[in-house]
Parts: structure tokens; C-alpha cells; sequence
């Protein structure tokens, strides 16, 4: 049995590809771990504030030396950490938008990265400690990324690897939906993504 935490970051709502394409990998997971738990977070949702310098300035200070403001203005941040750690396989909803991922997935990263907490510096540099995850990334466009002339104009899935890698996620698959407003694609672009989800 496995807990999944299953994140949205699409504008689109019940017509987003990402979230259709996530829901099919989760449902994939649930099927090899039946009994699996499901938490799900639609990121847009909860309007989440960009990081302020005040909010950041805090994530280093030691906790016992917060006040009772600055614990409050890093609550959320807390929240999503103790979420991330709880959680065995994390589906990630990344739809692409001019090229990178959209803000709220990027406010969500920023309030995870916490010094001391999900990373720490050893003596070769940075050192991920959110280990033992598997990441699952759910990535839709209306253009063809993954090859072609396109791929150089891909900053979701290259970004995704490489930061959450940072913070110790480095069993990262991506699955596509792409194509999306391709002539001759589309008409088969969701259907070839659901069949191409392997989960490990």
C-alpha cells in the first residue's frame, strides 16, 4: 500500500489534459497498490502567494527562535513539506505554458525548499533529503516537446529533473500528452499518453 500525492497545476480545470493524464497515472498506481491512499492538491486553487523576502528570510532561522508571526507566515510551507515527506509516489500535473511550467507549481517548489529541512550542503555541495520518493510527471503541451525542433523549447520536464533531483527526487518519469493542437496529433495524442503510463 502506497500513499500518492497528486499535485495540479493547470488553469484549465475538468477540459486540462495534464489533470486527465494525471488522474490515468493515478489510477495505474492504485491499480498495482491496491489500497493505496490518495491526497490531491489543485495548486491553482489555493492561490499560492509568491515568496516574499520576509517569508524567506525566515526559512533561516533556527524553529525554537521563531515568533508566533513568523511561524504563522511559514505555516503553508510547513504544510506542503510534511505532505511531500508523507507521501511514497507523487503524480505532478505540468502543463506547459510559454515553454516552462506555470507559477503556481513554481510558488509550490519555492515554499519545498527548505534549508536544513529538504536539502542541506555537504562537502561536494547541495544534498537532497527527500529520498525514497518516486515522481511521476504528467506533462501536456500543444506542441510536440519531447523531439524535433521543439525540444530545445522545453523547460518543464528538464527543470523538473534537475530541481527536484536537487532536493533528493531523482526517480522522476515523465509521461506526455503532446501535440495537443497538432493537426493529424491531437486526434490521438491523449490516447497514445494513457497507453504509454508504465508504472514501476
Amino acid at each position: 500500500m502506497k500513499h500518492i500525492l497528486h499535485l495540479k497545476s493547470s488553469i484549465l480545470g475538468k477540459e486540462s489534459s495534464s489533470i486527465k493524464l494525471g488522474n490515468a497515472i493515478v489510477e495505474k498506481i492504485q491499480t498495482k497498490y491496491p489500497g493505496s491512499t490518495l491526497e490531491e492538491l489543485n495548486l491553482v486553487d489555493i492561490e499560492i502567494p509568491h515568496l516574499s523576502p520576509a517569508v524567506f528570510r525566515t526559512f533561516f532561522i533556527p524553529g525554537d527562535q521563531l515568533t508566533k508571526d513568523e511561524k504563522e507566515s511559514i505555516r503553508f510551507s510547513d504544510e506542503v513539506v510534511k505532505q511531500l515527506f508523507a507521501a511514497d509516489i507523487i503524480v505532478i500535473g505540468a502543463p506547459l505554458y510559454n515553454f516552462t511550467i506555470h507559477t503556481a507549481l513554481k510558488s509550490w517548489i519555492d515554499y519545498i525548499t527548505r534549508p536544513g529541512i529538504t536539502f542541506g550542503y555537504g562537502e561536494n555541495g547541495p544534498v537532497g533529503k527527500i529520498t525514497g520518493k518516486k515522481v511521476y510527471v504528467a506533462m501536456s503541451s500543444g506542441g510536440v516537446y519531447s523531439e524535433g525542433p521543439g525540444k530545445a523549447n522545453d523547460f518543464v520536464a528538464p527543470y523538473l529533473k534537475s530541481f527536484l533531483g536537487l532536493l533528493g527526487m531523482t526517480d522522476l518519469t515523465v509521461f506526455r500528452a503532446e501535440g495537443l493542437k497538432v493537426q493529424g496529433v491531437k486526434e490521438h495524442a491523449m490516447e497514445k499518453a494513457i497507453n504509454s503510463i508504465k508504472i514501476d
